[in-house]
Order: C-alpha cells, then sequence, then structure tokens
C-alpha cells in the first residue's frame, strides 16, 4: 500500500528528488509522510501526519541536506496515522532509517524480545526493523548489507524495504519479499521506489527487484543477491517505454479525470495487441477442462463481465471469483488440468497473487492479464497479456478497467473462432463494433461530459444509489456503484434488476435516485419493466441507454445517450458515463477524487 523511494546520488541533493517522487506515488497511501537523509555522518529526518503538499509547507523536505536518502507515503496498518508513527523508523542510536511497505507477520514476537533492550517509540510492526539491524551490527562489527540479511532472516511477512545507516553514508540497501520494489538506472545517481512512475524523471532504465531479493546501491554500481545469501543475482535492465509526462496530470484538474479522457487512446493501444498474443492466450483457455477467472476490485468486476464474453460468445464455460475467497471457494477443484485467468491492473494485488500461488501449488496453468511489465503477477504466469493503458496514477481505477475488458473481448472473440459456437460473419460483426469503441468512448465524452457533470452537481447530495442492470451490464452497474463510494463517500449499492424485487425495493421512497445501465440488448424488455417497477414508487430514474431509445428516455428523470453497439460490448461505452457521474459529484462533495479516504492504488498487504 505504501510508497517508498531511496536516492544516492553522486552531484545532488537527495531530498528534492525524493520529494517529488513521492508526489507521484502519493497514490499508495496519503495518511503521512516522511524524509529521512545523511548529512556529516548524521541522519536527518522530517515526518509528519497528512498529506505531502501539507507536511512540506510545514516543514520544508527540500531543506534535508545530504545526497543520499528514504522517503515514504503511509497507507495505515499498524498505529493510526501520526508522526510517531510516520515512516522512515529509526533505530535507538538514531543511526539507522528504515522506510517498509507490508506487513511483519511476526513483529509482536520480535518487538516482545528487543523491547528487553531497545526503546521503542511507535505502534507500527516497521520498527523491529531498525533495531534488529541494530543490534546485529552492534554484536557482530559487520556491514549494513549482511546486517540486514541476517535481520530478514529473522523475519516472516511482506515486505519492500529501504535501509540508510551513518556508518555507511553512499549505501542504500533494499529487499523485497511479495511487496513491489524496483530499481532505477541513473548517470552518478541510482534509485529505488515502490512502482516505476516514481522514477520516470530520472531514468526509464528500470531493473525489477524479485521477491527473496536484496540489494547494495551505490552512485555507481548495484549488487544484488539472494536474501539467504546464497545466490548471486545478475541485473537485467529493462528499457521502460513511459515518458515522465504520461505521468503527470497534463493541465486536468485531478488525474482520474485525465485517465477517463485518456482512455479512447488506451482502448487503441490494447486492441493492437498482436494476433499471435490473443491466439496463444485463447488456445491455453481452450485446452483448459476448468477455468476460474480471479481478480479483485474493479478488476473483478472486469472478470465478472469476461465469464458472461466467454459464455455468450464461445459457450466456454468458467467461474469469476472474487481473490480474497478463491482458496476457500475452490478448497479441492484445482488441478493440472485448470487454468486460472487472473486479472490485476499493478500485478501486485496481495489477494490475487496468494490466489495464483494457492492454484500453482495445485498443479493449475496461470494466464494474466496486467499493465505493467515484469510486475510480480507476470513472473508467477505461464503466459501474461499486457494492457497498453500507460501509467494510471488516479487510485479509482478507470482507464484500466476498461482495457481489461477490451482484452477479454478480444480472447472471447478469438475463442468463438477456435471453437465455432458463433457464426463467422457474428464475430467479424462484433469485433468490427470492437474496434469502433474508442472513437465511442470518445465521442460519448465530448457531446455529454457537460450533461453529466451537470447530473451529479444536481444528485452529489443524495445519501444513498441504487444501480441496477440485467445479463453483463450488472457488472456495469457493479462498477458505477464502487466508484460513486470510492471516490464521492456516496452510499450505493448494485444489483441484477431483476433481483430487486427480492429486498433492495423495500428501500425506494420518493425522489430515491436509481441508476439503469439498459444498452439496447435482448434484456431490453425486461429491464424496461424495472424501470416502470421503481417509477410506479416514485424514484428518480437515472439511464445510461441507447440514444435512440426513446421509450427509456420518455420513463426517465435523466437519461445519458450513448451510441449502439453490440450488447456483450455494452460495457465498454456504458462505463464511462458512470465513471465521470462518480468524478464530478465527488468534487461537488469537495472531496480530491484522486485520494479518496482510506484507499490506496495497489492493495499490496492482505
Amino acid at each position: 500500500m505504501c510508497g517508498i523511494v531511496g536516492v544516492v546520488d553522486r552531484n545532488n541533493l537527495a531530498s528534492p528528488i525524493i520529494h517529488e517522487a513521492l508526489k507521484r506515488l502519493e497514490y499508495r497511501g496519503y495518511d503521512s509522510a516522511g524524509i529521512a537523509t545523511i548529512y556529516q555522518n548524521k541522519i536527518c529526518l522530517k515526518k509528519e501526519k497528512g498529506k505531502i503538499s501539507e507536511i512540506h509547507e510545514k516543514l520544508d523536505f527540500n531543506k534535508l541536506l545530504g545526497t543520499i536518502g528514504i522517503g515514504h507515503t503511509r497507507w495505515a496498518t499498524h498505529g493510526l496515522p501520526s508522526k510517531t508513527n510516520a515512516h522512515p523508523q529509526v533505530d535507538c542510536t538514531n543511526k539507522i532509517a528504515v522506510v517498509h511497505n507490508g506487513i511483519i507477520e511476526n513483529f509482536l514476537e520480535l518487538r516482545e524480545d528487543l523491547a528487553k533492550r531497545h526503546n521503542f517509540v511507535s505502534e507500527t510492526d516497521t520498527e523491529v526493523i531498525p533495531h534488529l539491524i541494530e543490534e546485529i551490527m552492534a554484536k557482530t562489527k559487520c556491514d549494513l548489507h549482511t546486517a540486514t540479511r541476517r535481520a530478514l532472516q529473522k523475519v516472516k511477512g511482506t515486505y519492500a524495504l529501504v535501509i540508510i545507516c551513518t556508518k555507511e553514508s553512499d549505501t542504500l540497501v533494499c529487499a523485497r519479499n511479495e511487496s513491489p520494489l524496483v530499481i532505477g538506472v541513473g548517470k552518478n545517481a541510482n534509485y529505488c521506489a515502490s512502482d516505476i512512475p516514481a522514477l520516470l524523471p530520472m531514468t526509464r532504465k528500470i531493473i525489477l527487484l524479485s521477491d527473496g531479493e536484496m540489494a547494495t546501491i551505490h552512485h555507481d554500481k548495484i549488487r544484488i543477491e539472494t536474501i539467504n545469501g546464497e545466490v548471486e543475482v545478475q541485473p537485467k535492465i529493462v528499457n521502460v517505454s513511459w515518458t515522465p509526462e504520461m505521468a503527470q496530470k497534463g493541465g486536468y484538474p485531478h488525474f482520474m479525470l485525465k485517465e477517463i479522457h485518456e482512455q479512447p487512446h488506451a482502448l487503441n493501444g490494447t486492441l493492437m495487441i498482436r494476433p499471435e498474443v490473443i491466439n496463444k492466450t485463447a488456445n491455453v483457455l481452450n485446452d483448459s477442462e476448468k477455468l476460474y477467472i480471479t481478480a479483485a476490485g474493479t478488476s473483478h468486476h472486469a472478470g465478472l463481465a469476461g465469464r458472461y464474453m466467454l459464455s455468450k460468445l464461445s459457450a466456454m464455460q468458467s467461474q469469476a471469483i472474487i481473490s480474497s475467497e478463491f482458496s476457500e471457494s475452490t478448497a479441492n477443484l484445482i488441478d493440472e488440468d485448470t487454468t486460472i485467468l487472473a486479472i490485476s491492473q499493478s500485478g501486485e494485488t496481495a489477494d490475487t497473487l496468494n490466489a495464483i500461488k494457492f492454484a500453482k501449488d495445485n498443479g493449475a496453468k496461470i494466464v494474466s492479464i496486467t499493465n505493467v511489465m515484469g510486475s510480480t503477477i507476470s513472473r508467477l504466469s505461464d503466459l501474461t497479456l499486457y494492457t497498453q493503458a500507460g501509467p494510471e496514477i488516479g487510485v479509482a481505477a478507470t482507464k484500466t478497467f476498461i482495457v481489461q475488458l477490451a482484452s477479454l473481448a478480444l480472447i472471447s472473440l478469438q475463442l468463438a473462432e477456435i471453437r465455432g459456437m458463433t457464426d463467422n460473419s457474428e464475430i467479424e460483426q462484433i469485433r468490427e463494433e470492437l474496434f469502433q469503441t474508442p472513437r465511442i468512448v470518445e465521442n460519448t465524452i465530448k457531446k455529454h461530459e457537460s450533461l453529466i457533470r451537470d447530473i451529479a452537481y444536481e444528485y452529489a447530495y443524495k445519501p444513498n444509489f441504487l444501480y441496477l442492470g440485467r445479463g453483463i451490464s450488472t457488472t456495469t452497474a457493479m462498477e458505477g456503484s464502487l466508484k460513486l463510494k470510492e471516490i464521492a463517500y456516496i452510499h450505493s449499492e448494485a444489483y441484477p434488476a431483476g433481483e430487486s424485487k427480492h429486498g433492495a425495493i423495500a428501500l425506494i421512497e420518493p425522489g430515491f435516485p436509481v441508476v439503469f445501465i439498459a444498452p439496447h440488448d435482448d434484456t431490453r424488455e425486461r429491464i424496461i419493466g424495472n424501470i416502470m417497477e421503481m417509477k410506479a414508487r416514485e424514484a428518480t430514474i437515472i439511464s445510461v441507454a441507447d440514444e435512440n431509445d426513446y421509450e427509456i428516455k420518455k420513463l426517465s428523470h435523466k437519461m445519458i445517450g450513448i451510441p449502439s453497439t453490440m450488447g456483450i460490448l455494452s460495457p465498454i461505452t456504458c462505463v464511462t458515463p458512470l465513471q465521470l457521474f462518480a468524478y464530478y459529484a465527488a468534487t461537488k462533495r469537495g472531496y480530491d477524487p484522486d485520494k479518496p479516504r482510506n484507499l490506496a492504488k495497489s492493495v499490496t498487504v492482505l
């Protein structure tokens, strides 16, 4: 969840570089932040509760001297957001400083022992690390690298760690276990960070640290080995195609709005994925006797839509299971005849990684869809399909959801061809319409953004919403509802429209807003019946429907019209109005949609 940065530079102050990098990582957590540097053989530390801009205004991070340092922006797990619990955490002598993302599972046991000899000041699990290193260095007189390795051999849990010590004022030591960490290779400087966007202005030469590895980083050299010290690893540099500008707001007030507007471009890129990659993926799925789709959050909604696509187009049976429940739900069902289709924007989602590991241990083949090359999910997979969304900084997923849908549509159409379950002319018609979706999404934004903003402003202070759809549109309803909850903090629920009669309709009273996702597909007649049921109870009807569907328009208080597409593609074209609705509802209520409370971009802790 948290964002971490390390910098060792030959010529430049580290603190301004770290400060800017932390701002690019703030989507990973923003309840507190801090920077520590080494200057004149002392740890210089500034940290506080709050957002980075607020803390910088108060403390001025850039005044910290020294050419080496570490920084952290926090999403709290152990201990409330506070100055004391903010990272970096230090040892008793104030000679060692540590930043950490992850959870130390045995920290209570370690802390109980260390507290007999060390002074703990925070509630964090992280604080055991500097005290462990401090004790090992004092007893054995070893260097920071060796002490860190020995300390980590006592630790159980997940971590991405970066450590500095005044005794080695030109050295960063970092380590990774099930939390993301990358190394940036610069000129007379080297870096490490939780995510690639933090490093883009400095370098696009990236080393992807693997689980169980640690690195010793100087301004002119990098040494990587396994944490057990048995194997030295030859660094492999990847040249990242993302530009620094791609990770900037580009004149938009928020990343979320920028990324919604980038959806046509992201779709175009994803639809250009090489046909042989799509064909290979489809063949792997076709060869499986059992297919499970697993993901979390927004990616789970994409997976649910994928299940509909596979069933409708290729008669491929699959189950979509939310990652956190995967091992319990599939207990004794996974074997070597099973394929797992795992979906994760970051490729670092902890629940999804756990589901994959469980499945691999039971012999399953892993196929993944992710947006980040070299991510953990791709390294655990037998085959990975990379979406082409570019970096997504907004916490609420938008363009990465829409490209996941496009990827699943491409796979489903190819599988339909392989299995011969859909007429070829129909496959070509759907494929042709799929390649028109970038234009449809672009035109929807251009034509209707101001209307959507006005509707959102009108209803932004309603306390509850209901989102309803039928068939594949149920997944669109779920995603629209999630966005409203995530960033506008409005309670909303999503249901299959037919299920609303079994409980949700009891909530309806005059003025209660109900959002219908009603594309012109084979569920249309039934959804009209559901609209009339809600309208009869004086609900306010807001619909996303075919722009030429005058019957639904007449039944609705507000309607956002979209061009007609094949129903199986409707989540791609219908979700953008719901994203914009949530965005403008959030801004009307005075909230920052890029920093929703209690949420972070990548859920890397369980």
